[in-house]
């Protein structure tokens, strides 16, 4: 089974995009790093409840993406309800924004969980984040109505998006 798949930025840069377990040490910094930029921006961690085992091929997935030998980004989704699956931990290291990795971890992303038999995504994510929900507009996302311990929380923005079928058979490169 493949566990890495490979994409080009628009710099040309190599992007290698591994599925990893989201308590590999790589994934654990990067998901620190994530939690750093929520302290920063909101005064506190991410609070919602998260289980590693949600994120393990093929009911979910955890990408880490890397730049040359440097772990530069990562995303992930689990299973929200029937069909629908929650884009989770999307973040790109400072030193590579500005680059498209964010939207090649959504693509795939994306197309990993069309591949995986879901038909609809949903995300979380705030008012004090314009770069994401710049990206997540660009990609057609809209409001979807509030979920889990931010759904009535003043400045949590929710949206999402129906998934194009897979074009594939098969659950991809991240299947097990």
């Amino acid at each position: 089974m493949p566990t890495s798949a490979e994409a080009l930025l628009p710099s040309g840069d190599v992007v290698r995009l591994r599925a990893v377990p989201y308590d590999d040490p790589v994934a654990r910094r990067l998901v620190a790093a994530v939690q750093q930029e929520y302290v920063t921006r909101y005064g506190g961690p991410d609070e919602a409840t998260v289980d590693p085992a949600e994120f393990e091929p093929p009911a979910g997935l955890f990408l880490v993406a890397e730049v040359g030998d440097r772990p530069a980004g990562c995303g992930a989704w689990r299973v929200h309800a029937p069909g629908v699956v929650e884009v989770k931990r999307v973040f790109v290291a400072p030193g590579f924004r500005r680059r498209g990795l964010a939207q090649v971890l959504m693509a795939e992303l994306e197309a990993s969980a069309a591949r995986a038999g879901h038909r609809a995504v949903v995300l979380n994510s705030g008012n004090r984040q314009p770069e994401a929900l710049a990206l997540y507009a660009a990609l057609g996302y809209g409001p979807v109505p509030g979920y889990g311990v931010y759904a009535e929380s003043p400045g949590a923005v929710f949206l999402g998006r129906e998934l194009p079928p897979a074009g594939g058979e098969g659950g991809g490169p991240w299947s097990s």
